[in-house]
């Protein structure tokens, strides 16, 4: 047993301290985890060399690739097209589930998962309130099953290719593109069968977020007429005073036969008038006591009424990484940042009883958003929200249909040329980047787009404190303490230990930094044990990639949790039957393959 020492206890408090923050959320997590490796740097820890050696990492660099490729493979919505015209040739619910799960799980073996999630999210939700369907029994399906999915390949998750990285690091010969596959194809039919029957029952029957405000309109809009004795006709909604209201934004103007909207500062307010707005409505008494405002109790705009030629209702979801975070949506200067209103935000499933502007938020809020037409295709790969709207207009494509044949045969063939081994992951990605980029299918600056540079920190932040963990010794102190405990109890004991340990860290923090954190560890306890390490590392790369039990420990996870209006203990009781089917096949998979 190694005896503990100063280094070691330091780099167990930073870690715990790391967890605490990423857990309370007290900023965003790769600023926490930038933070943990940069004491490491300057308390002599680790070595400048040590502490930027993830940013080399061939695993690390490999996701920057795949982000690029998977984009550039989405960009063209041949793919969403393709599988929203496949689910509407289905009967029932049960038949519409099969064609939904098992292309979608397929998908997410070779694509990155996010972007999976937020293109269909809408495509499910227009889909189900179509039929009158719930979208809860589909969103949490769409997660889980991407994240199932993202388990059979080398390239279907950065957890796997995280692991990798470090195998080859650490200097074993890493993953191939379907060493995983062995596990990944039991555990997603397994997780599958369970969502199509157990899981089925379990699954609430919410109305979406945006559905709801539709039914309950009065809440969330009114309507006032300018008379002829508005004292400030003529003049700019800035010196009307109409601007920075008490809990309530002016959204839209109706003017005769046209609107105006957005309504900006220097818009001027005009006779007859009517005046849209949303917000604390019980607060609009004080707007009637303004002399030529009247209040129009029997207003009959819709909230579908406020979509025009130019402008459109967006549903989005607030990140884990939002510069939004931790500021009320006034202190952001949401409405002149992005050219878009706030009507309504909602937590939890339900909405907050505040002003608007005056809500701070948080990972997961969804934001209903009277936007301009460009709003999706400016912000949907903005860090600070996933944008989770369909736009009914054809500027959805921007590629033609040729371009997005060529980007999916480029995908195609890197697959066969890394599955025959003819190149290596890193080198295929490359080659697929560099012809991309020459043929003009892609851009420099939608490369900037498709790099998930946040994801990108926390990785190779996560894989130094890992490098901590090993060279102190703190890693192999832990494997010691976690051989003393289930080693008694037997063999078995100590992969689920594993497995569970490698689970509560990605609920707690995030899915790589948990693989970064446990593989160490893995490897130290098949060292102990003279057993093959790469069971080990598929095990902490599979446990790491199963958040099932949280909104909040997987992103796929967040995306779907507003929209379909679900609450926390949805997840809780939907995942952990499902978390536990998986780990038993897991285990039992990797128990007979590799030991």
């Amino acid at each position: 047993m190694i005896i503990i020492n100063l280094e070691m206890i330091i780099v167990l408090l930073l870690i715990v301290m790391m967890l605490l923050g990423l857990l309370l959320e007290i900023a965003k997590p790769g600023l926490i985890i930038f933070l943990v490796l940069a004491i490491l740097l300057l308390l002599g820890i680790i070595t400048p060399e040590e502490a930027l050696s993830g940013f080399s990492n061939e695993g690390m660099l490999i996701i920057a690739l795949l982000f690029i490729v998977a984009g550039a493979v989405q960009e063209s919505g041949m793919i969403d097209g393709a599988i929203e015209k496949w689910l509407e040739k289905s009967k029932t619910e049960q038949e519409s589930k099969i064609r939904f799960f098992v292309p979608i799980a397929g998908l997410s073996a070779f694509l990155n998962n996010t972007p999976i999630v937020v293109a269909f999210t809408p495509i499910i939700k227009n889909w189900c309130e179509k039929r009158g369907i719930a979208p809860s029994k589909f969103l949490i399906p769409l997660s889980y099953v991407t994240i199932l999915g993202g388990t059979i390949t080398l390239m279907g998750t950065s957890t796997n290719i995280v692991v990798h990285g470090m195998l080859l690091d650490y200097g074993f010969e890493g993953f191939s593109l379907f060493t995983i596959t062995v596990v990944g194809i039991p555990v997603t039919v397994v997780g599958m069968l369970y969502l199509l029957t157990i899981g089925n029952r379990l699954l609430p029957d919410h109305k979406g977020f945006s559905q709801r405000v539709k039914e309950d309109v009065k809440e969330y809009i009114a309507e006032l007429q300018v008379e002829k004795s508005f004292q400030y006709i003529n003049h700019s909604v800035e010196k009307a005073g109409l601007r920075d209201l008490n809990g309530l934004y002016l959204i839209e103007i109706i003017r005769r036969n046209g609107r105006v909207s957005p309504v900006r500062n220097s818009t001027i307010i005009q006779a007859g008038d009517r005046l849209i707005f949303t917000g604390q409505i019980s607060t609009i008494a004080e707007l009637q006591n303004i002399v030529g405002l009247t209040l129009e109790t029997g207003t009959n705009v819709e909230l579908d009424d406020l979509k025009n030629g130019n402008t459109f209702l967006v549903e989005a979801v607030v990140s884990h990484h939002s510069s939004l975070l931790s500021k009320s949506i006034k202190q952001s200067q949401f409405r002149s940042r992005y050219d878009a209103g706030v009507i309504a935000v909602h937590r939890k499933n339900e909405k907050i009883q505040s002003k608007v502007g005056d809500v701070v938020l948080k990972p997961g809020d969804t934001l209903l958003l009277l936007a301009g037409e460009d709003f999706i295709q400016k912000y949907k790969q903005s860090d600070d929200f996933y944008v989770v709207s369909r736009l009914e207009t054809p500027k959805l494509l921007n590629k033609n249909n040729f371009q997005g044949l060529c980007s999916i045969a480029i995908l195609l063939v890197m697959i066969i040329l890394v599955a025959v081994g003819v190149l290596s992951m890193l080198k295929a990605m490359a080659l697929a980047v560099i012809i991309l980029l020459i043929s003009g299918m892609i851009s420099a600056e939608e490369i900037k787009g498709y790099v998930q540079f946040h994801v990108l920190l926390i990785i190779a932040c996560s894989l130094g404190i890992g490098t901590a963990m090993t060279k102190t010794g703190l890693a192999q102190w832990i494997a010691d303490a976690l051989m003393a405990v289930s080693a008694p109890i037997g063999f078995i004991a100590v992969l689920v230990i594993m497995y569970i340990l490698t689970n509560i860290f990605t609920e707690l923090i995030t899915n790589s930094a948990a693989a970064a954190l446990m593989l160490p560890i893995g490897l130290e306890v098949a060292d102990s044990l003279h057993l093959d390490p790469i069971g080990f590392a598929v095990l902490v790369a599979i446990a790491a990639s199963a958040s099932f039990i949280t909104p909040i420990g997987y992103q796929t996870n967040l995306i779907v949790y507003g929209p379909g209006g679900y609450k926390f203990k949805d997840y809780i009781k939907i995942g952990v039957p499902l978390s536990f089917l998986v780990m038993i096949t897991s285990i039992t998979v990797i128990y007979f393959v590799w030991f």
